[in-house]
């Protein structure tokens, strides 16, 4: 059987990330069916950098489907404080689980423990590069939302520059018809350029950059918000000069279409305030609802293991 990798979105194609959507949906109008699929299965949870909801969501989505997990959640906790390579790591733990789920601080830390591992390796989370089951938990919510993924006007606003969650989004999206990007962002946090020479350009996609949130809101049909990530700064000033620099409330949100969801891949600090949490249009919680069935989607597409439901599986070369 080939092993497969969850390194950023591209490693599925379109029609595979289509499906893997289609399988998540399914389980989570009828999750009973997917209950046993992954007795004996092993899941490793290797988090080198912090993390709530993604550790979590990934060890719920492993129980659920019948599993079970073993990890770390620090790498002052693992050999790597020993001075342990992620090579070896991935080699090491491929004897104790049958998939793993990174997350590292350094960009392409997964990727090259994909090149060691025996099993299937997803990417949690590297750095401000990518974050790929993250997408597929934005593009779950924003399809449920609007009913499409495609001609729409997406809205970033924020932490442009290190949000991975922005940059792997960007690329998915692009994938489809007719949508418009607006970046909206200080000058320090603009969108890096490799994702402009990468996906933009090459793809022609319709994008514009701005400083004004305001202006924005009322040609917007989602709007993805950000926090100013502190880990990512080099210095306190630079990062207490930012971090304040947008927020939205109820009364800001009134000035947005009133089909507009607000994504946010958490956790928030003070970019959304907690008056915008019962308005209907905040999805941020229902992208947390949505990650546990996105990642048992992963979980069974990387192990091969077909819907019982169609009896299909996700990926065509496994």
């Amino acid at each position: 059987m080939a092993v497969r990798h969850f390194i950023e979105p591209g490693s599925f194609s379109l029609a595979e990330q289509l499906a893997l959507l289609d399988l998540a949906d399914r389980m989570e109008a009828d999750p009973a069916p997917y209950a046993h699929l992954c007795d004996g299965r092993i899941l490793a949870t290797l988090f080198y950098e912090p993390s709530t909801r993604t550790r979590l969501s990934f060890e719920s989505a492993m129980l659920r489907l019948g599993g079970k997990t073993l990890g770390f959640a620090g790498a002052q906790l693992s050999s790597a404080s020993k001075g342990e390579t992620v090579a070896d790591t991935a080699r090491v733990v491929s004897n104790y689980a049958d998939v793993i789920a990174m997350r590292h601080p350094k960009e392409g830390a997964p990727l090259r423990a994909s090149m060691y591992a025996r099993v299937p390796v997803i990417n949690a989370g590297d750095g401000g590069h990518a974050h790929p089951s993250q997408t597929m938990i934005d593009l779950m919510t924003i399809r449920q939302r609007k009913g499409r993924l495609d001609h729409l006007t997406i809205g970033f606003c924020g932490d442009l520059k290190f949000g991975r969650t922005v940059h792997s989004l960007t690329a998915a999206l692009s994938q489809f018809e007719g949508n418009r990007f607006v970046f909206i962002s200080p000058e320090e946090l603009r969108i890096p350029q490799y994702v402009k020479d990468e996906t933009l350009t090459p793809l022609h996609q319709n994008y514009k950059e701005t400083a004004d949130l305001e202006a924005e809101l009322p040609g917007l049909d989602v709007l993805y918000m950000t926090r100013i990530q502190q880990e990512r700064f080099f210095n306190e000033e630079d990062y207490l000069r930012l971090k304040g620099c947008y927020a939205l409330d109820e009364k800001l949100l009134q000035m947005a279409p009133p089909t507009m969801p607000v994504l946010h891949p958490l956790p928030r600090i003070d970019e959304i305030k907690p008056d915008v949490d019962n308005d209907p249009r905040a999805a941020y919680f229902d992208q947390v609802h949505n990650g546990v069935y996105i990642r048992m989607a992963i979980i069974l597409a990387l192990l091969g293991i077909p819907d019982p439901l169609t009896g299909k599986k996700v990926l065509e070369s496994i």
